[in-house]
């Protein structure tokens, strides 16, 4: 099959639509409501930095990982032997934490739509993660599922924010030109949408599917542009949303604070549109979360990558487990973000070191302004993600 036709129909899109679902789940939903309370109508200037840290991110790992034909641990690995474990370790850490909020939010979605509780509502999304990823082969099931849930999810957000009728001058101004600005908003936001395993999602995938090397390069920059441009118009569309009811005075429940955007916006219709949102961003987050984790280790041994659907149900059930013990949902999701907003910075900064290496990139040769975009982020989160996750962790612990 044709790089045109993989475009069209097939894994780079489904590629695109995994890092996307994955970097506009539960964790965004909760983490815009929380910081566009905080900043309203600058939130807008928040996105747009999140926009321009992920595009130095994601072109950048997309690109070196699949000219070099090598997943992110295994390159980190040849680049300095020992390194790809420190690697997997911090991923898989952001991942399992991502995913506990990612069941956070599956729980969250079902109790809007049925009332149920957060912790059986999380048990039965478990259920049917677990069923998805044994019913058929998984690539084919993460491509068509991401895509038919990141569709539902822009148009029902879509059809809130033309009800919500935002300020939508005020909201440009400011995203251009902020009122305000919050370091733990950015951090919070970048974490959340591009930190972690996110980066590597839509790389990973493209590898396991055989779309790598110097030969696919315009296949993958088109396969990574259009997974940040459908997180970007989700990522503005539901900002106008919530922007649209805190104008009108809305106040918001702060256990599930989006939940109320949708409400006062569209009333019980948009609860319930809400719940389905949420359940629909949690559920593929969960199921991103958990294949590009397991994606971190299973070249490190063949009994793992021999099994590779019983370590995804692994780390599914143990990511339930913790939250059905610990509570607290809200708060996690946005713990998460910070979380990963950490780990960002370390791991791009060894991929692009490894960019560098004539031994591991062949004659391929890195351009010099993607490299200074990555080192730029790299910068960036790095001096602004420390502080900020202590004092979230200290504010959670509390």
């Amino acid at each position: 099959m044709g790089a045109g036709k993989r475009w069209f129909g097939g894994a780079s899109l489904g590629a695109a639509f995994l890092m996307a679902n994955s970097s506009i789940g539960p964790g965004f939903l909760t983490q815009t409501t929380v910081f566009t309370q905080q900043l309203l109508t600058s939130f807008g200037f928040v996105i747009l930095v999140s926009v321009v840290l992920d595009v130095g991110a994601q072109l950048n790992t997309w690109r070196i990982l699949t000219v070099s034909e090598l997943r992110a641990q295994d390159l980190a690995n040849r680049l300095l032997p020992g390194l790809g474990y420190g690697l997997a370790a911090l991923v898989i850490l952001g991942g399992f934490a991502f995913n506990i909020a990612n069941i956070a939010g599956c729980g969250l979605g079902l109790n809007v739509l049925t009332g149920m509780s957060y912790a059986h509502g999380a048990l039965a999304s478990c259920a049917v993660a677990l069923t998805l990823f044994w019913v058929q082969e998984i690539g084919k099931m993460l491509d068509g599922f991401t895509k038919i849930l990141g569709t539902v999810k822009i148009l029902l957000t879509l059809g809130i924010a033309f009800s919500a009728h935002p300020p939508l001058l005020l909201a440009l101004h400011h995203t251009l030109l902020p009122a305000h600005v919050s370091a733990a908003a950015i951090v919070t936001i970048v974490g959340g949408t591009v930190g972690g395993y996110i980066t590597f999602s839509g790389a990973h995938r493209l590898l396991d599917a055989g779309i790598k090397g110097p030969a696919q390069q315009d296949a993958v920059t088109r396969s990574a542009v259009s997974g940040i441009v459908i997180s970007t118009v989700m990522r503005f569309v539901l900002f106008l949303a919530i922007v649209g009811v805190l104008s009108r005075g809305a106040v918001l429940d702060a256990d599930n604070p989006a939940a109320g955007v949708f409400r006062s916006a569209a009333g019980e219709v948009g609860f319930r549109i809400f719940g389905v949102i949420l359940w629909s961003a949690a559920i593929s987050s969960v199921v991103g979360a958990a294949y590009t984790s397991v994606s971190f280790f299973k070249t490190f041994h063949p009994v793992f990558a021999r099994h590779e659907r019983a370590c995804i149900s692994v780390f599914i059930v143990l990511s339930t487990g913790i939250f059905v013990l610990v509570g607290k949902p809200a708060q996690l999701l946005v713990l998460a973000g910070a979380v990963n907003g950490l780990i960002l910075p370390i791991a791009l900064g060894i991929v692009l070191v490894a960019a560098t290496r004539p031994r591991l990139m062949g004659p391929y040769r890195h351009p010099r302004w993607m490299l200074a975009a990555g080192w730029a982020v790299v910068a960036i989160m790095g001096a602004l993600s420390v502080p900020v996750l202590v004092a979230q962790l200290g504010a959670l612990l509390h």
